[in-house]
């Protein structure tokens, strides 16, 4: 690494804490992350850069433009809390709430999307103290509403593409990382080819006949047929998936259904996900998920239908990316904190951008050495170890330099 971009990154370690902290004090929810916004645009432009704002409602995009001209490299951070509840000491603990489908809750970077912003803002102020290093363009992506926008908006990916943000100029490559908080810092894991899940959210409608409870040859028992449903679906996983192929899995995260203990109802809802690393699998899965759906309710005397949503394609990394670019991180973590993780089915809808230009995506420790139980993602307890942030903005901004340069 260049010594004085290095004394740059070393500098800037402790603002880069801070500004982890400060957003994680104040979390805003997926397409409401206004302030967040605003202090990311006054960072950007106060270092010169073309800034553009309100890009998929609350993005924020800026352009730096290196001594040379060449390719253009994407950065991409997201910026979108959780609504979760925080419950821990922290100095910094969110005391944020808001009102997420219409429930009071609390709100917290419960994902690392805090340490994310934090990053790559300090890739921007490094990069740009040392645009006599870059041959090309870095264009910074702050994306809201990775974790899905609010039901009837759009949002997160795939508005940012619908808006242009790959254009203008035009992106070559796209890198990002997560901080994950179960692998310890200074520690970086990677997968070429399909590293996350693809993430389909599904909503079966089961119609009966409503009765008495205890009459139920009366009617149709629209939570019995739910019940056969929900064990028809993991016949798809347990029997008719390859899983020496890749990993899948159906879950049902919620069912509802009824009113009173002696009533059977006219109708029952089940929402879930579907998560797939295969394409061919994933098509396999949503057919036969639709037609047991509509069979096994005609065979009670009820009916079903079942609606979908595509949340995430899989996470790519492309092989040919992926294979240039991994001598740079072993480089800047040492080759035995560099390793090759197995897929997982969690999803990133870092994706679409993927499903657009080959990108590089991988995992960054958040976890103190000698932790016994990390804390997991998506959970009150989740917190990471601000330590783990430089490696993140040596990473982000070698990659950039010796993309653009070699």
């Amino acid at each position: 690494m260049d010594k004085a971009l290095l004394k740059d990154i070393q500098e800037i370690e402790d603002q880069v804490i801070q500004w982890r902290r400060y957003f994680h004090e104040h979390p805003e929810l997926s397409n409401r992350e206004f302030k967040t916004a605003e202090a990311i645009a006054k960072h950007l432009r106060s270092l010169g850069m073309e800034v553009k704002t309100e890009v998929a409602k609350t993005g924020v995009v800026g352009v730096l433009k290196g001594k040379m001209p060449g390719k253009v490299v994407a950065l991409r951070a997201d910026i979108d809390a959780l609504p979760v509840t925080e419950r821990n000491d922290l100095p910094y603990k969110s005391t944020v709430t808001d009102t997420f489908l219409g429930t009071e809750t609390g709100v917290m970077h419960a994902c690392g999307h805090d340490a994310h912003i934090a990053i790559l803002m300090g890739v921007a102020e490094v990069l740009s103290k040392n645009t006599h290093l870059i041959k090309g363009t870095v264009k910074f992506i702050f994306q809201p509403a990775e974790e899905g926008p609010p039901p009837g908006e759009e949002g997160g990916a795939k508005l940012m593409i619908k808006e242009g943000v790959l254009k203008n100029p035009d992106v070559d490559v796209i890198f990002g990382l997560h901080i994950n908080s179960g692998t310890e810092v200074g520690t970086i894991k990677y997968k070429p080819g399909g590293m996350m899940a693809a993430v389909e959210r599904f909503v079966v409608t089961v119609n009966g006949k409503q009765s008495h409870g205890s009459a139920p040859w009366t009617g149709v028992d629209p939570i019995l047929i739910s019940a056969k449903i929900i064990d028809g679906f993991q016949t798809i996983i347990s029997r008719e998936s390859d899983l020496t192929k890749e990993a899948a899995v159906i879950t049902v995260g919620k069912i509802t259904s009824g009113v009173r203990f002696n009533i059977i109802p006219e109708s029952a809802e089940l929402i879930g996900t579907v998560r797939t690393l295969d394409p061919k699998m994933r098509d396999h899965i949503i057919r036969r998920m639709t037609e047991m759906a509509q069979d096994i309710a005609k065979a009670y005397g009820g009916s079903a239908s079942i609606e979908w949503q595509n949340n995430t394609a899989v996470t790519y990394n492309d092989p040919d990316l992926t294979a240039q670019m991994l001598p740079t991180l072993q480089n800047i973590a040492g080759t035995e904190n560099v390793s090759l993780m197995n897929a997982t089915t969690g999803g990133e809808d870092f994706s679409f951008f993927q499903e657009i230009v080959p990108g590089f995506y991988f995992y960054l420790g958040g976890m103190s050495p000698g932790t016994a139980v990390p804390y997991p993602h998506h959970t009150p307890d989740f917190r990471i170890d601000d330590s783990g942030l430089t490696l993140g903005v040596k990473s982000l901004s070698q990659l950039t330099l010796d993309y653009l340069n070699n």
